[in-house]
């Protein structure tokens, strides 16, 4: 069975010539057992030289439709605006699309391949396309939120160096703020109905393209993609991935966790920005070739979601825990999820009472993943598996996952310590690459054989994970990571503040948010406090991306710190969480 595994089962995800269900049915149930390490680490050893997702996957599905293995009535994506109107794209329109926006970035845009194109639109058709016309030419495409604010964009043109930008029209002033100062950026591009002085229109150029194009023969290892993550004591990190990375990497999150086969219609809601985008609306479905359904709400709304779920044949759906615990919230007895079999959560911890309050209002659970910005998925509970409340489930192939302490030594079951990834005597192909331009935080990132998650944790006899809480100071809020530096920079950017700490306070909707600890400026002690506050929430709103705002703000006389004057933001985090 093991070597079956390694050599069919994994590898054929570049060749998809057998039914996916087959692959799935045996991939399943090896995926419960126990991994040692050698056994996690061979599964996927034998990568091929070359690899592109585009051609390699993408196209293949397409030839699989014209040959009638796969339903040509079930679309690749399937997206639905506001006002109802829909696309409705199978591999083969997909592909003829991407092939013209290709075109696109390297003939009109003069982008060519290891040229970095950062990428910030909300989820409409062209995301899609173009994130697959960058894979095409060998661009290193960089996914950014539609709420960074112009500081947020300067720094991110600035740090990747990124030629190239596109947006919209709602972005496009922040853009033209900053571009002064951007001496690395060559190109804008405007995706939106309209022109811009200075922008290059995407539309005109896409009508104007070439449908046809050969995709460059990328190398497996070749950088493909780069995330922003975000840190405690400093800006965002730039997390480098390679084409294999996520495009055969996540085989394992689209077969075992996701549970998906061709016939499938998978929603996954989270942000084009964020890495559990590329988790649930983009590779993992499609390895499967299963349908990416989407919904074009810039915001969330409970009862839109409740529509979908009810109107769309969505078979699978992933949200965040805050997802879960603000629909759980509302009446189920006018909706109707004929088609829903499968939910899925992620980004966050998962508290048990909401899985026992959405079990109780569909009769599903809900099977939890973890993963981070730094690797494809790491634990997950599937399908097969007994579902243990709580727990994050078991690890996930490749991966040799471990609980270890400060010498790097792997602890026994029921032992608090870090979560930790082996990478000795092997890297696992699917865990980042590197922190670019940062080789001291990529080396802080291992101890011993092991790459360090951040995350505390526990794991017990059976083989189960249980999170405990991050090593750092960063906040999981509604699934966003946000780094408590940006949030206090923007405070004290604001006259009123002469010191300010964030750290993470317990909220009964989002898990946790931002409170911020705040020093005023002697002119300000006198202002009425709410007021203030308010104003200072405002503040950060405008300074950073609007979700890094503290929800809660406490004007204090002192802030605790060391002897070398760092603030202990931990104990301010411990005294929060001890009120509940």
């Amino acid at each position: 069975m093991k070597s079956f595994l390694k050599h069919q089962i994994f590898n054929s995800i570049w060749t998809p010539k057998l039914p996916c269900r087959f692959f799935s049915k045996h991939c399943r149930g090896f995926a419960t057992q126990n991994f040692s390490g050698s056994e996690a680490l061979n599964l996927y050893k034998e990568l091929p030289e070359h690899f592109n997702f585009a051609s390699d996957v993408l196209d293949k599905w397409t030839q699989m439709e014209k040959n009638g293995e796969r339903a040509s009535s079930i679309p690749a994506l399937w997206w639905v605006g506001d006002k109802g109107n829909e696309v409705r794209w199978g591999f083969e329109e997909l592909g003829f699309l991407s092939r013209k926006v290709a075109n696109v970035l390297s003939d009109a845009c003069g982008l060519k391949r290891g040229d970095r194109v950062i990428v910030m639109l909300p989820r409409i058709p062209e995301w899609w396309l173009i994130t697959v016309g960058c894979m095409r030419t060998g661009i290193i495409y960089i996914p950014a939120t539609t709420q960074l604010t112009a500081n947020d964009i300067f720094y991110r043109l600035q740090a990747s160096k990124a030629k190239c930008i596109i947006t919209n029209d709602t972005l496009a002033p922040a853009v033209d703020s900053v571009m002064s100062k951007c001496q690395f950026l060559n190109t804008r591009l405007l995706v939106s109905e309209g022109s811009r002085i200075g922008w290059l229109d995407f539309k005109e150029l896409f009508k104007a393209a070439r449908g046809d194009h050969d995709t460059v023969k990328t190398k497996s290892q070749e950088p493909m993609t780069i995330y922003f993550t975000s840190g405690t004591t400093g800006f965002p990190k730039m997390v480098e991935h390679s084409h294999s990375s996520f495009g055969i990497g996540m085989t394992s999150t689209a077969r075992l966790w996701l549970d998906l086969n061709p016939s499938d219609i998978l929603w996954g809601l989270s942000d084009p920005g964020w890495v559990k985008f590329a988790y649930g609306s983009f590779f993992s479905p499609w390895i499967q070739g299963a349908c990416i359904f989407t919904q074009s709400m810039l915001q969330f709304e409970a009862t839109t979601v409740l529509n979908c779920l009810s109107t769309f044949p969505i078979t699978s759906f992933c949200g965040t825990p805050t997802v879960y615990r603000m629909l759980v919230q509302h009446d189920f007895s006018s909706y109707k999820f004929k088609s829903l079999k499968h939910c899925l959560s992620g980004g966050e911890p998962l508290n048990p009472e909401v899985m026992e309050r959405w079990k109780s209002k569909t009769g599903m659970d809900i099977c939890e993943g973890y993963g981070q910005t730094e690797t494809v998925l790491i634990c997950s509970l599937c399908k097969e598996m007994k579902i243990k409340p709580g727990s994050m489930g078991k690890a996930m192939p490749p991966y040799d996952v471990q609980v270890i302490d400060e010498n790097a030594n792997v602890l026994p079951p029921g032992k608090e310590g870090d979560i930790a990834i082996r990478i000795k005597p092997t890297r696992p192909f699917c865990l980042f690459s590197h922190y670019v331009d940062d080789p001291e935080k990529t080396a802080a990132s291992e101890r011993g054989d092991f790459y360090i998650t951040g995350d505390r944790g526990i794991v017990d006899e059976d083989g189960y994970f249980w999170f405990v809480g991050r090593v750092d100071d960063v906040i999981l809020s509604s699934g966003y990571r946000i780094g408590p530096f940006e949030v206090e920079n923007a405070l004290m950017e604001h006259a009123a503040v002469v010191e300010a700490a964030a750290v993470s306070s317990p909220d009964p909707i989002r898990g946790e948010v931002v409170k911020a600890f705040i020093i005023l400026s002697p002119d300000f002690v006198s202002r009425d406090p709410e007021k203030l506050a308010k104003e200072l929430q405002e503040h950060v709103k405008k300074v950073t991306a609007p979700y890094k705002y503290p929800r809660k703000v406490e004007f204090v006389q002192q802030l605790p710190k060391t002897i070398s004057g760092k603030i202990l933001r931990k104990k301010l985090r411990k005294k929060e969480w001890e009120r509940t």
